[in-house]
This record gives C-alpha cells, sequence and structure tokens, in this order.
C-alpha cells in the first residue's frame, strides 16, 4: 500500500458476559483483606472492575496465533508473540492477518508495516452489575475470592492461595472494537476480528482458565460504519445476539462496506 488513506471506519459494539467468574489484574494485591494473592484489576476513581482492551485485544491475537499455527519469535514484555521479520514475510498471500490486523509492536516496528487497522477499547462493568453486586453481599466489594489449593508433587504439602474474581453473570460493556478500512482487501481482513471473538470465546479471558475462570460471552452487538466521505454521519448495518449470528452473516457485511464505503 502506497498510499495510506483512510476509507471510513467499522464499529463492533458488544456487551460481555462473565459466564464464569473473572479474574483479569496482576499477581498481587496489596489489599489485606482476605490476604487476596491475585485481585482483579479496578477502575481507581470509582473501584470497579473493568476489563482492559489491551487484554481482549492480546487474547484476540494470541488465538489467531495459535489457529494459524504462526511462529512465536517476538518476546514482548512478559509474552511471546508472532511479528513478521521481512516484508516478505508481511506480505505473504495478501498479507499476514495477523500483523495487518492486530499490528507490530512498537519494540519491533519495520519499515515494511502498514498502519494497524484495530482499536480495542476497554470494558466497564454496566451500572447494572455494579447495583447487583453492590447487594451481593461479596467478600470484597463487586468480586468473590475464590480459594484454590496448589499441591507440592514432591511432598504433598498443601499450599492454599486466594483468588479474586469478579463473579459469573457479571456484564461489562458496551465495549467498542473499531475496524480501519485503507483498501478493498480489509472487507475481508474483518473476518479475522470476527473469527478472532468466536475463539476468545470457546477459549478463556484472564487467568485460571484451565481451573474454570474467564468464560466469556459477546451479546448485543451492534455493527456500525462511518464513510470517510460523510464521517460525521455513521451508518447502521445490523444488531446480533451472538457472534456466530454475526458470522454467519459476513457475505453481507462484506458487500454492504464494499457498497458504503468503495475502495478506488
Amino acid at each position: 500500500m502506497s498510499e495510506i488513506k483512510l476509507l471510513g471506519r467499522v464499529f463492533i459494539n458488544a456487551n460481555i458476559l462473565a459466564v464464569s467468574g473473572l479474574q483479569i489484574g496482576g499477581s498481587g494485591s496489596g489489599l489485606e483483606i482476605g490476604g487476596v494473592d491475585k485481585a482483579v484489576i479496578r477502575n481507581p476513581l470509582n473501584n470497579r472492575p473493568y476489563i482492559p482492551g489491551s487484554s481482549l485485544r492480546g487474547k484476540m491475537r494470541s488465538q489467531t496465533e495459535k489457529k494459524l499455527g504462526l511462529p512465536q519469535n517476538n518476546r514482548v514484555g512478559q509474552a511471546t508473540i508472532h511479528t513478521c521479520k521481512k516484508p516478505e514475510e508481511y506480505q505473504k498471500n495478501g498479507g499476514c492477518p495477523v500483523c495487518v490486523v492486530f499490528g507490530v509492536p512498537a519494540s519491533a516496528e519495520a519499515a515494511f508495516s502498514q498502519p494497524t487497522r484495530l482499536v480495542v477499547r476497554d470494558a466497564l462493568l454496566s451500572d447494572d452489575s455494579a447495583k447487583d453486586l453492590d447487594n451481593a453481599n461479596t467478600e470484597l466489594r463487586f468480586a468473590e475470592i475464590k480459594t484454590e489449593i496448589t499441591i507440592d508433587r514432591v511432598t504433598s504439602a498443601a499450599t492454599p492461595r486466594t483468588i479474586e474474581r469478579v463473579p459469573a453473570g457479571a456484564l461489562f460493556g458496551p465495549t467498542e472494537l473499531v475496524f480501519n478500512i485503507y483498501e478493498k482487501a480489509d472487507y475481508n481482513r474483518l473476518k479475522t476480528v470476527i473469527e478472532a471473538m468466536q475463539l476468545v470465546e470457546d477459549d478463556y479471558l484472564g487467568g485460571g482458565g484451565s481451573r474454570g475462570s474467564g468464560k466469556i460471552r459477546f451479546t448485543d452487538i451492534e455493527i456500525l460504519a462511518r464513510p470517510s466521505e460523510n464521517y460525521s454521519k455513521p451508518i447502521h448495518f445490523h444488531n446480533f445476539d451472538t457472534i456466530q449470528e454475526l458470522a454467519d452473516s459476513f457475505a453481507d457485511l462484506q458487500k454492504w462496506l464494499a457498497e458504503n464505503m468503495p475502495a478506488e
């Protein structure tokens, strides 16, 4: 892509339902109450838990990398991710689905890379869920404490630890996923985002997934777009109850984008 021209943006607005307890946070809480070993991340202004956009986006990326079997060749913080190292890797078969959609990390920016397509916003705990949790008399405000036992396989010693989780049934959102359309190929690349959301639903978000935590479901999904030629007036495509319904309608969505954001 020699010239960069924004044709428009697609907005996927959705709520995120915690089907099982959700644990997204750091390794230590700094809390005295209950001796919590792992606390959830919270908004310091109102103490409500939230889902960072970076956590959702990172999980979507990692699941897509696994689906495609891409090499994990770049260390970013505590994670190892896939990053194209050469132009031919980035451009292969019309563009690497991961690096084109999710971007190349700043620590490994390459002259051949293009603007990142996907932006993911934070998902805040809904007001209704906050009220319900306030009335639930949980051990911590807006959260429950789950005690787990780790067993030393050599000595058989049992070590308890406490995990703070947002209880099942809590609703976050609406969150917003923004997909930038720069060229005709991006109509089809949006499918990578939808499939990544499906992959996260079938896996887990946050910590403790292999022990039952982190199952989520996207609900109340709305698709909007802002074509660059008339950016101040968003246009509505459709509402969906599930990601599967959206995936099943992708051919119609693709056609609709081509009609409303025509590439030259």
